[in-house]
């Protein structure tokens, strides 16, 4: 690959920038100093810019605690999206947020620029499993439970996989419960539409998993962290 391709991506800075750092005479690529973006560099080689080691790490994956109020988007012209959220040096091209959380939704969201991994965890044909945990308004039970697991037909004439819901907690007194639920799609504001049709409403909503990945417990709002290649196969 090009150089400047490779310092690019490695989020050195953009084309234009990389340009202006061979022109100075600081980038050097197995101890000779590079002449041309265009010089060609394999991902063994050894890359330094003003002295500094660049190891080529082609796929990056990140697990974040999303907040409330920021868009699962990778731009938007008037709201924060979670790429925002990542550090400079993080925002390598081409990552994206796997799959989308309602902007006023938290939790477990992974971003990664690996295609094949994103389309993985989100083909309808792979099942994976999503766990989410919940605070609703009306008092949710056994009825519920079973509804939920019978595979659910919504008011558009949407069919649902069964669900496995799971009341954690009830209060009769406030019209309230506490729940984790379990899901394998991903419709459109589905767990709010699924309390919806049984009249009730979904007043905070968490992801706690994805697969395998679950929230650390330590990671608060807004925070993420790096996840090595090891831990994503």
């Amino acid at each position: 690959m090009r150089i400047d391709k490779y310092l690019a991506n490695m989020n050195v800075g953009s084309r234009k920038e990389v340009h202006q750092l061979i022109k100075k005479g600081i980038v050097s690529v197995n101890g000779q100093t590079v002449k041309t973006p265009k010089e060609k560099v394999a991902e063994t080689d050894e890359v330094t810019v003003n002295g500094e080691k660049i190891v080529y790490q082609k796929y990056h994956y990140f697990l974040m605690n999303k907040p409330k109020g920021v868009l699962s988007a990778t731009e938007d012209r008037s709201q924060r999206t979670v790429i925002s959220l990542l550090d400079l040096k993080d925002q390598y091209q081409g990552i994206v947020p796997v799959g989308r959380l309602d902007k006023d939704t938290t939790g477990l969201l992974l971003l990664t620029n690996d295609g094949q991994l994103n389309h993985e965890l989100l083909a309808p044909n792979k099942h994976v499993a999503k766990v989410y945990r919940a605070k609703i308004a009306g008092v949710a039970d056994e009825n519920t439970v079973k509804t939920f697991a019978s595979g659910m037909t919504l008011g558009d004439e949407t069919k649902l996989k069964p669900a496995k819901l799971t009341v954690l907690k009830q209060d009769l007194e406030h019209d309230s419960s506490e729940i984790e639920i379990e899901i394998s799609e991903g419709k459109y504001h589905q767990i709010k539409r699924m309390f919806g049709a049984v009249g009730m409403k979904v007043v905070e909503l968490e992801r706690i998993s994805m697969g395998k990945l679950k929230l650390p417990n330590n990671l608060k709002r807004g925070q993420y962290i790096e996840i090595d290649v090891d831990e994503i196969k």
